[in-house]
């Protein structure tokens, strides 16, 4: 075994919903004596303060958004400078493979593999090929994928893609043995984020919608809420007039286990929530982010909805009065959360990282090395 097959980059874009699994990766690669080095961008910031990897390396990156000539020439260039980085980083990091996650800066360093003809992976969270996964996905080596069906997939060929669901990190596998405890009629734990960084139409709506529910109700609850710095006091003032007990923060580091203690969790459906809530088992209100060019949240909330783990309500159907009504009813029927946990629990998919981790090494050759 060469010394450059013990290693591996992974490319992902700089959201959580990129990175996570790139980070889960990386700690089941790192447990098999696999080197990881990561490639991201600036938006990273956040979610790659831990991650394990021997250095991360951040790329230009650029998207095509803009319908100007001038946009579209500077986010070439932009991805022509990203590529020739990519091209100079893989000749000195020499790995065995390169893995992306999606999103533009996944781009460069994908494409500097194929033209290096290095073993490329791709892996895509959502149940939508996501747009720079689709201009890759006829050149690169394999396809993992995180729904048995993947939307846009159909141009690929077949024989090189791999089901094998979205990895999760080990702080959400740590969690994934608690077993789903019915509130009963006592204090109900509410969960509500937003994705990654909270979302100000919960800010908005979640204050309104409480507002309406019965004294009683409203005093069982135990809020845990992401809301935006600029929205803190406001949304704390509106809790403390309705008496409601509540723990709001623009990010919670424990999310995970704050997830795992929840009797309902409402949020957006970004490809990781989606992947965390079927592998703890909990029941959840998703609200897809509107707008979305592929409307790939939508997708995902309604692959989990159709198996009756979950209830998706686009956000323009939910007025704080339905919200309000939809919170009623399920704490007052805990039998048909609990039937909404097992249902999460049984689409969870705890191995995925297993999985995808022996695609890496099926790439690299690394296979027969292993007891």
């Amino acid at each position: 075994m060469s010394v450059e097959a013990k290693s591996v980059v992974l490319a992902a874009g700089g959201t959580a919903g990129h990175l996570f699994p790139a980070l889960a990766l990386a700690q089941e690669l790192g447990r098999r004596a696999i080197a990881v080095d990561l490639v991201t961008d600036l938006r990273a910031g956040r979610y790659d303060a831990d991650f394990p990897a021997r250095a991360i390396y951040r790329l230009p990156a650029a998207t095509f958004q803009g319908r100007s000539v001038l946009a579209a020439a500077t986010a070439g260039l932009t991805l022509l400078r990203g590529l020739a980085g990519a091209i100079s980083l893989l000749r000195r990091l020499k790995p065995g493979a390169v893995i992306g996650f999606g999103g533009y800066p996944s781009f460069a360093p994908l494409l500097a593999a194929r033209l290096s003809r290095r073993p490329t992976l791709l892996h895509e969270q959502n149940a939508v090929l996501g747009r720079a996964n689709r201009l890759l996905a006829r050149h690169v080596t394999a396809v993992a994928t995180s729904f048995q069906t993947t939307k846009f997939l159909e141009p690929c060929r077949r024989s090189k893609v791999r089901h094998v669901g979205n990895p999760v990190r080990d702080n959400v596998l740590k969690c994934a043995g608690e077993g789903y405890r019915a509130a009963n009629g006592g204090r109900f734990c509410l969960v509500v984020f937003g994705g990654s960084q909270g979302a100000r139409y919960f800010s908005e709506t979640l204050p309104a919608a409480l507002a309406l529910l019965p004294a009683e109700i409203r005093g069982r609850l135990l809020l845990v809420q992401q809301c935006r710095e600029e929205d803190l006091a406001g949304v704390e003032a509106a809790y403390a007039r309705q008496g409601v007990q509540a723990s709001l923060a623009p990010f919670f580091l424990n999310l995970p286990q704050l997830m795992a203690a929840a009797h309902l969790i409402i949020g957006r459906a970004g490809a990781s929530t989606v992947a965390e809530l079927a592998v703890l088992g909990r029941p959840a209100i998703l609200v897809p982010l509107p707008h979305a060019i592929d409307n790939d949240q939508r997708l995902n909330a309604m692959r989990l909805a159709e198996s009756g783990a979950a209830w998706c309500i686009e956000q323009k159907d939910l007025s704080a009065e339905r919200l309000a009504s939809r919170i009623e009813h399920l704490m007052r029927a805990p039998e048909e959360l609990s039937l909404a946990a097992a249902a999460a629990k049984r689409q969870g998919r705890p191995d995925a990282v297993r999985h995808l981790a022996d695609l890496v090494e099926e790439l690299i050759g690394n296979r027969n090395d292993r007891a």
